[in-house]
Order: C-alpha cells, then structure tokens, then sequence
C-alpha cells in the first residue's frame, strides 16, 4: 500500500524537480507513514509513501525488477493489493522461469507485466493503482483496477505528464508540468446534479483521473494513450429447475474465496461491520481466519439513526470483539474541513463523516480492515432496482400516449400520490435513470447555479454507458450504470479517501472479478422480487449471516442530517459558510440562504441540496480561497500493527 507520485518529464529530469516532487509527498503522507522517499533516471521521477501490509521488511517502493539477463530493468510504484499474487508468482516461476527477491505481492506485477504485457492487469485480483516504468523501452505503464477502489490522478502539459494518488498533489506540480489551476464549469454541474464528481472529470480542468478498468501508455513528450481493458458483461445464466441450491452455494463459494484471499496480510486484519447484510457477511466469513477478530461500527445519539446496536448483536453472534464509535452533532461538524482536504474534490455523502470518525478509532487496532461495499450493484440491492416491477405496465403502452402520460404527470400537484410514478413511468430508462444520487432538478439548479446550463446534463455521464448495455434487461443495465457512476464515484472514492486519510488500508471482498463472475450471472428474478432484493444473495448467506440480519433492510451509516441543519446543531454552521463562502460568482448565495431558512421553518426539506452545496464551499474555501486551513495530522502509528 503506498501513497504514489510521479512525473515523466518532457526535457529530463533535474534537481528541483526532483526536490520538488519530494516536497509534494507530503500531501500524501497519510497514505504510507512507515516509508517515504523518491528515486530518479533521466526521464522519469517517482514519489512514495508506503503503508507496509505484505512483507513488511523487504518490498521496499520503488522496486526494481528484471530477468536474469536484464537485471533492474523495470521500476515499480504501487498502490492496493493483489489477492492472488502467491498463485500468479507459482505459475510465473514454473512457467517463465521467473526469479524472485522478494515474499510480496509487488514483484509480482512487474514480472506479469514482463511475460504477460498489458495482459497482465486481466490476471491481477486486487485493488490497485500502479505505474511501470521500462528503462529500456522508456515508455510509462499505468494500470487501476476494474472497478476503481484506488485512485491515480493524471495531468499532462508542456513540461511533462504526472500522476498520482491524490489530486492535491498534482496540484504542487501545476507549474512544473505546466497546467493551469482553473475550474472545469461542466464538472462543477455535474457536482451539483450528482452530489460527486464523476469521472474522469475533476473539478479542475486540467486534472482528470484514469478511469477504472483502464491502463495507460505515455513516453517522455507525449500524451497518455489510454485503453480500456474491463468491460463489466452480464450473461445471464438460468437457475435450473430444482438446483437452484446448487447456484447459492456457488456464490457462498466465491465469496468466502474472496475474503480468504483479502485476509492475506502480515498484519491483523479486521473488519468494519453496520447492520446490513453486506458487511455482516464479510465479517462472519473473516471470523473463520481471524478467530480474535475486531468488528468496528459507528452511529449516532438520535433514535432512528443508528445501526449500533444491531451492529452489536451481529457482532455477539459471530463471536467478534465490538468496538463503537459514537459521534456528535459537534464533532461532526469540526471535522468537516480536513475531511474534505483529504477528499480532493468533494462529494457529498454524509455517510463519509462517520467513516472517517470510525477509520479513526479502527486505526488504533489494526492497519487493515474489510468492509461490503460493491454488494448491492453485484448482487441488486438497491432498492430502486425494484422500480421496473412496479413499471412493467407502462412497457405496453404505445409511445405517443407514454407521452401524454407524461404530460398528465405535469399537471398534477406536487404531493399528489401517483403524480411520481406516472411521471417515471412515462419515460425510457435511459432518462429517468442516472445512479443514485440527484440532489437538483433543473429548476432549482437554475435557480442557485449562476452559469447554469441546460445543455450539460446526467446524459454527458450515463449515455455512452447506456450505450454499452442495449438489449439487457432494466436491472442489469442499472447495475452496470451504477458500476461506473454511483460505485467509483461516490461509495469508493469515500472508502478510499476516508481510511487511508487515517493509514488505514480497506479491503472490499465483494469487489473481486471471481465474485464478480458470479454475480454477474445470476438472473433478473434472482435479484430482485416484489419482496425483496439481492435475493440469491440472501439465500447463498443462509447459515453465514445470522437471522436477525439475513433479511433486514439496508441502513448503512445513517446521518441525521435533515433534523441537524434545521436545528441547533448544524444550522449556525451552514449559515456561516454560506456567508462567508468566496463563491458568489458560481452561486446564488441570497437563494441558498432562503433554502437554508426554508428548510430550518419546515417549508421544504433542502438537506440533501444544502449539504450539496456546502461541501463545494467548504472545498472552495480550502482549495481556491485558501481561507479555511485544515488542521492536517502528521500520522504516528507503530508499524508493528
């Protein structure tokens, strides 16, 4: 695990830059305290931070790896893990003759990518954000994983291309590279719209990211040449009739592969656990491995909004040690502005607040946690997955009075039940679908954004995905729009930022390309029925999860939001920074402060727009301002975690 930084020059290295890459290492300090340094050749300069995981005392970053005859011919920094690295470093040595110096799972990569090419990434299970540099082709390889737990930043201008796990760091290098620093308008209102920032876009113009699933090629003077080598299918498979128990215990199978492989590590491993059935399947599985494993969750005071105890119960019945954290309305918001320093760009999930407060606490007892993220877009879990059940009826209707249905909808009062639902049900996926999250319609974003585009809607982001899905059924298109939208831009991008913003390393089981397979197969009616979803799931964890889980809706890390910004606790807050906000001239903060003062009175409930907006201001002030100063950490942790 390591925080990485790079910078592929177009004239060749020098000193300063060498200094300065050196100097922006220090945005990434969180993401390895027990290792820094940086190594250089004529044309190429790497960065690291290494959080050591998997043999601790000899993969050492950058590493260096060649063939017999061509010792140190490559050079390696890299962020994740990868799973299956001993099976790939056995048939590596018997197949190719490869020769290893190390126990890690580094090396291995650079020997794949020798022997295999570009082909390598397709047999790496992990998490990953790695760059390959060949001293004798002098051409740069950058690879990210398939579904984008890690990150890699990547900029290019006259003075080079850089990249790296942080944005803010590509920040410290702008003048090296010679980029600007201006903000991207579009990806601005793509924020709005979707609460995050999708991808690849940044929300500066000149810094994009490498999209998950995809791999880069770049020469000194040269642009990236970027591929995609994942494409998430589903090809549905039948449950044959009567064997239905046959397919279940296949997903029980891969699942429990999974979390075996992701508890490989040479440091204790424990595992975040709400009340769901995602993470309480993960953890129960690790218990196997891990007899004294700790189980971490957090919540809050207020009745309805936390999982805590729940969480406890789950806990007790898998025989694990429980360890809660309880954060305040104050503690909650004092924490904002250096949880959104670690974020690079905002998002605006509450439910990262929370994390980072348990990350916190989890760090002070292991160094690598498993968590359930990516269950519900493999399995079908969200709940609006369900929609097409209640919108089949509309599938028969002729187009032309699909249309006046739509036009009916328009006419009824807002609040009026079934006003919702034939507006939806008039319209074609591909519109009425964009991921789960929509903070503003285009009224109300007309009304607060001051450069308001029609033009730039949730179809820049969803159409050339839905575009890659035509003729699968609804649910599986949902599930592989959410794949690239939702997952890598929001519920990934806080799992990442959140734990390693505290040395802490997460490790998702769901995420796995074996689990994945399987999933992927399953079909529509084993997903989602009009009781519930994920089913398949639910009856593969028969056994595993306990009962009082097994068939319990999702919570997750719920936020008391709503009731905090119309009240004492947070509203004092909001209204300061909307005040003191340096962003008139990207929003209308007299129409912000209404929807404040509206939510506050009862008239309309804004949190979800207001906590949109907020976040962006927080980031404005901390990034383009400079007004708000996080008080950032230097991480101490001992090693021996």
């Amino acid at each position: 695990m390591c925080g990485l930084l790079g910078l592929l020059t177009t004239d060749g290295t020098s000193d300063d830059a060498v200094a300065l890459v050196d100097s922006a290492m220090h945005c990434l300090r969180h993401r390895g305290p027990d290792e820094h340094g940086t190594w250089h050749d004529d044309d190429l300069i790497f960065g690291f931070n290494r959080l050591s995981i998997i043999d601790i005392a000899h993969s050492h970053q950058p590493l260096r790896w060649g063939p017999q005859d061509q010792p140190d011919r490559y050079a390696l920094t890299f962020n994740g893990e990868i799973y299956n690295y001993l099976e790939l470093r056995k048939e590596l040595t018997e197949e190719h003759g490869a020769v290893f110096a190390t126990e890690g799972d580094s090396e291995t990569i650079v020997a794949a990518f020798h022997h295999w090419g570009a082909d390598a990434v397709r047999r790496l299970r992990g998490m990953f954000a790695f760059a390959v540099w060949d001293t004798h082709t002098r051409e740069l390889f950058l690879a990210r994983d398939p579904f984008g737990i890690k990150p890699l930043f990547l900029a290019t201008g006259s003075g080079g291309t850089a990249f790296g796990s942080e944005k803010k760091s590509l920040l410290e290098l702008a003048g090296a590279i010679g980029i600007g620093t201006d903000l991207d308008p579009r990806a601005i209102e793509h924020y709005t719209v979707l609460q995050y920032v999708p991808e690849p876009e940044t929300l500066h113009r000149q810094i994009r990211r490498l999209e998950s699933g995809c791999y880069a090629r770049v020469r000194p003077g040269s642009e990236p040449e970027i591929t995609r080598y994942f494409q998430p299918r589903f090809p549905v498979r039948p449950f044959a009739a009567g064997r239905e128990q046959d397919r279940y215990r296949e997903i029980a199978e891969a699942l429990e592969d999974s979390v075996a492989k992701h508890m490989r590590a040479d440091v204790t491993v424990g595992s975040f656990l709400s009340g769901g059935i995602d993470s309480t399947a993960i953890a129960a599985l690790a218990k196997r491995h891990n007899p004294d494993l700790i189980t971490f969750t957090a919540g809050f005071e207020r009745e309805g909004y936390s999982e805590v105890d729940v969480a406890a119960e789950s806990a007790a019945a898998i025989g694990a040690r429980h360890i809660v954290r309880v954060v305040s309305p104050a503690e909650f918001a004092a924490a904002i502005p250096e949880i959104i320093w670690y974020l690079d760009d905002p998002v605006a999930d509450p439910a990262l607040v929370p994390l980072w407060f348990i990350a916190k606490e989890a760090r002070k007892h292991v160094k690598v946690v498993l968590s359930g993220e990516g269950a519900d877009e493999l399995f079908g879990g969200y709940t609006i997955y369900r929609e097409p059940i209640s919108l089949k009826p509309f599938e028969y209707l002729p187009a032309g009075l699909r249309r006046a249905v739509g036009k009916l909808s328009e006419r009824i009062p807002e609040g009026t039940r079934g006003k919702s639902l034939l507006h939806r049900g008039s319209m074609p996926l591909e519109e009425r679908y964009y991921g789960n999250a929509r903070s503003f319609n285009d009224a109300q974003l007309r009304s607060v954004l001051r450069d308001f585009r029609p033009e730039w809607t949730h179809q820049d982001v969803t159409a050339p995905i839905y575009a890659r899905s035509a003729g699968w059924d609804p649910v599986a298109r949902m599930q592989h729009l959410d794949l690239f939208t939702w997952l890598r831009g929001d519920i990934l991008v806080k799992a990442d930022k959140m734990t390693m913003a505290n040395s802490l390393e997460l490790r998702v089981p769901f995420l796995d390309p074996e689990v994945f397979r399987v999933a992927s197969q399953i079909p529509l009616e084993q997903k989602i029925t009009k009781q519930t979803s994920k089913y398949a799931l639910r009856q593969a964890l028969e056994g595993i999860v306990p009962p009082h889980v097994l068939h319990r809706a999702k919570l997750g890390f719920p936020v008391p939001l709503r009731h905090w910004l119309a009240g004492t606790e947070l509203f004092d807050w909001a209204h300061q920074q909307i005040a003191e906000s340096g962003t008139d001239h990207i929003f209308d903060k007299a129409a912000v402060a209404r929807m404040l003062n509206e939510h506050r009175d009862g008239v309309s409930d804004h949190s979800r727009r207001l906590w949109t907006i907020l976040c962006f201001m927080v980031w404005h002030g901390i990034f383009v301002e400079k007004r708000i100063v996080p008080e950032i950490q230097e991480p101490v942790y001992p090693v021996s975690l």
